[in-house]
C-alpha cells in the first residue's frame, strides 16, 4: 500500500522540503512582493519604481542565477546594471528582435513546419512539447541573428545548451559547462569570421562578451521561454479538447486566440520570481520606506493569482470583458523596470506556430500541468485525417497518465538532491559577488583578478 501510494504524497512532500531547504540554504534575504504590507495592488508601483533599479550587484542571490545561466552573466541583459553598457546591449537586442509583423509570423510559422515535419514523420507520436519546439526557436533566433538559414550542426549546439541551462533551472540535470562553451567557441569562430552583422553586435563589447551577449540573450533566454510558452499553451490545448477545437475550426479567430494566450500566460507566467536591488529608499504613500540595498523578489505567481474569481481554473473566456492593463497581468514584465524585449515579438510568433501545430495534428494528454513543467509536457500528436486503432488513443492516455505520476517519484527526490547541490555550489563559486568585487557596473577592472573555485 506504501509503495502503491507513492505519486500521490512523495512528490508533493518533497517539493514542500525542497521549498524549505532552499529557504535556508539561501538564508532571509530579499522582501517577497505581494505581502501583507504592500499587496497586489501595489505590486506594480513597487516593481516600477526608479529606485527598485539594481540587478545584480548587492544581492548574495544573483550568484544563484549568474551560476545557473554561465557563461557570460556579467553581459546578460537582464543581469546588466544600469548605465551606457546596459543601453547598448538593449539597443542591439532591440534591433535584432525588430521587422514586420507579417515576417516574423511567416518566419516561425515556416520554421515550425520544418521543425514538424522532422519530428512526426508519421502520423502519430508521443513527444515532449518543450522537446518539439526547442528547434523551431533554435532556427527562428539564429536567422534573426545571421539573417541565413540555421545549419544542422548550428541547431545542435543551440538546442544543446539551451536544453542544459533550463534543464538545470528545473533542478532535473546539473549544469555541463562543455556543452555551454562549445556554443561560446562557435560563436566566437563566427565573430571572428565577420559572420555576424555589425548591428547585431554592441560595439563596447569585446569578442568574447559579444560571443556571450549573443549565446545568453538570443540563444540561452529567447530560446528556452519561447520553448516553455509554447509548451504550457500547446499543453493547454491538449488537456482542454473543446478549445482546442475551436481553435482549429476557427483559425482567424485573433480574439479567442489571444483569450486563450492570456490566460496560459496569466496561468502558467514563465518567469517565477523576478528579484531587483534598492538602488535609493523606497518611499511609498502610506508604507513602511523600503531601505536602500534591501533586495526585493517579485513573484509573478502570487500576482497573477490575486484579483480573479477561480484563480487556479483556467477559463479564457474571463478575458472577454477584462482587460489586461486593468488586471493583475504582467507576463511580459513591468514597463517601468526592463520589461521582456520580445513583448512584441514573442505573441506574433506563437500564434503563427500554434496555427501550424493545429494545421497538422491533434494533440491529446492527460498529464499534471504545473509553472514549472518539469516533465517537458508529454503529449500525443495525431497528424489530422489520420485514425488511431480503436481504443488506441484511450491506451496512450493511460500509458501518459500513469508514467506522468510514476516519474514524479523519482524526480522529486532528484530535484532536491540536485537542486541543493547547485544552490551550494553557486554559494560556493559566487560569480556574482567575485565579479563585482573586481569590476565596475560598467565592466571595467577595478582590482586585482580573484581566482574563481575550481
Amino acid at each position: 500500500m506504501l509503495l502503491g501510494s507513492l505519486p500521490y504524497w512523495l512528490p508533493g512532500t518533497v517539493v514542500r522540503l525542497r521549498t524549505r531547504v532552499f529557504a535556508e540554504v539561501n538564508g532571509e534575504e530579499g522582501v517577497t512582493f505581494p505581502n501583507a504590507t504592500l499587496g497586489p495592488d501595489r505590486f506594480v508601483e513597487v516593481y516600477g519604481h526608479p529606485g527598485a533599479a539594481g540587478r545584480s550587484k548587492g544581492a548574495a542571490l544573483s550568484d544563484l542565477f549568474w551560476y545557473w545561466l554561465a557563461p557570460g552573466s556579467e553581459v546578460h541583459q537582464e543581469h546588466l546594471e544600469p548605465g551606457p553598457r546596459y543601453q547598448e546591449v538593449a539597443a542591439a537586442t532591440a534591433r535584432v528582435l525588430a521587422g514586420p509583423g507579417e515576417e516574423l509570423a511567416r518566419a516561425a510559422a515556416h520554421r515550425t513546419a520544418a521543425a514538424l515535419d522532422r519530428a512526426v514523420p508519421g502520423r502519430a507520436r508521443l513527444v515532449r512539447l518543450r522537446d518539439l519546439m526547442m528547434p523551431v526557436w533554435a532556427e527562428f533566433f539564429y536567422e534573426l541573428v545571421f539573417r541565413e538559414p540555421c545549419p544542422p550542426d548550428a541547431r545542435r549546439l543551440i538546442v544543446g545548451h539551451a536544453d542544459d541551462v533550463v534543464s538545470s533551472l528545473k533542478c532535473t540535470r546539473l549544469r555541463h559547462m562543455a556543452r555551454r562553451h562549445a556554443l561560446t567557441r562557435y560563436l566566437r569562430r563566427r565573430i571572428a569570421a565577420g559572420d555576424v552583422p555589425a548591428d547585431a553586435l554592441p560595439r563596447g563589447l569585446s569578442e568574447r562578451e559579444q560571443a556571450y551577449y549573443l549565446q545568453g540573450t538570443f540563444f540561452n533566454t529567447a530560446v528556452v521561454q519561447m520553448s516553455e510558452a509554447m509548451a504550457h499553451l500547446l499543453l493547454v490545448l491538449a488537456r482542454h479538447r473543446d478549445v482546442q477545437r475551436r481553435l482549429a475550426d476557427r483559425p482567424d479567430d485573433e480574439a479567442y486566440l489571444s483569450q486563450v494566450m492570456n490566460e496560459t500566460f496569466r496561468l502558467y507566467p514563465l518567469f517565477g520570481v523576478a528579484h531587483r536591488i534598492a538602488t535609493e529608499d523606497i518611499a511609498l504613500p502610506d508604507a513602511p520606506v523600503i531601505p536602500a540595498g534591501s533586495v526585493l523578489c517579485f513573484s509573478y505567481p502570487d500576482y497573477h493569482a490575486s484579483g480573479y474569481r477561480d484563480p487556479e481554473a483556467f477559463r479564457p473566456e474571463r478575458w472577454r470583458l477584462l482587460k489586461t492593463k486593468e488586471a493583475h497581468f504582467i507576463p511580459f514584465g513591468v514597463a517601468a523596470n526592463r520589461p521582456c524585449p520580445a513583448w512584441r515579438l514573442a505573441p506574433l510568433a506563437m500564434r503563427a506556430a500554434t496555427r501550424e501545430v493545429l494545421r497538422r495534428f491533434t494533440l491529446d494528454s492527460p498529464v499534471t500541468h504545473t509553472r514549472s513543467l518539469p516533465h517537458r509536457g508529454p503529449c500525443l500528436l495525431v497528424r489530422r485525417g489520420s485514425r488511431l486503432p480503436r481504443g488506441g488513443r484511450a491506451a496512450v492516455r493511460a500509458f501518459l497518465r500513469v508514467r506522468d505520476r510514476w516519474e514524479d517519484v523519482w524526480r522529486a527526490p532528484v530535484q532536491l538532491a540536485l537542486g541543493t547541490w547547485m544552490v551550494l555550489d553557486a554559494r560556493r563559486r559566487r560569480p556574482a559577488q567575485r565579479y563585482f568585487a573586481t569590476h565596475d557596473t560598467e565592466g571595467r577592472p577595478t582590482a586585482c583578478p580573484v581566482r574563481h573555485a575550481p
